[in-house]
């Protein structure tokens, strides 16, 4: 049944990942066409979506947490059941951390684009006024 869950919840994430990432893709690729103007741009893309995989299912599948479906606690010599109501949760917890991760990651690679954009567009001011 852990097995099962374990599968389940990579999955999820990679499914919420993947819409993350189709989402995002134009747009990523459009700030980077404006902030790098060679071809390396095409790379950077490809290397960002290969972060939103990696940060969408570390963040949903969370190992450590459901190590409680077997190992007994530290308080108790029980081992928590999976029932229908902790499967719910379980989804719910995946969907919800891959899209905190993802919104963080997102999230900082756009603050970083924008003070990039800035400098680029005050550099290229600079070169037409001289």
């Amino acid at each position: 049944m852990f097995i099962t869950l374990l599968s389940v919840t990579f999955l999820i994430a990679l499914v919420v990942s993947y819409i993350v990432s189709k989402v995002f893709t134009k747009p990523i690729s459009n700030i980077l066409s404006k902030i790098i103007a060679d071809t390396i741009n095409k790379a950077w893309v490809k290397y960002l979506q290969f972060s939103i995989f990696v940060v969408g299912i570390s963040s949903g599948v969370r190992i450590w947490d459901l190590e409680k479906y077997i190992t007994p606690s530290k308080n108790s010599d029980q081992i928590i059941t999976l029932n229908y109501d902790r499967w719910i949760l379980e989804i719910y917890r995946t969907i919800i951390g891959s899209l905190i991760g993802l919104s963080w990651m997102l999230l900082v690679f756009f603050m970083f684009a924008l003070i990039a954009y800035v400098i680029v567009r005050l550099s290229e001011n600079k070169h037409k006024n001289n």
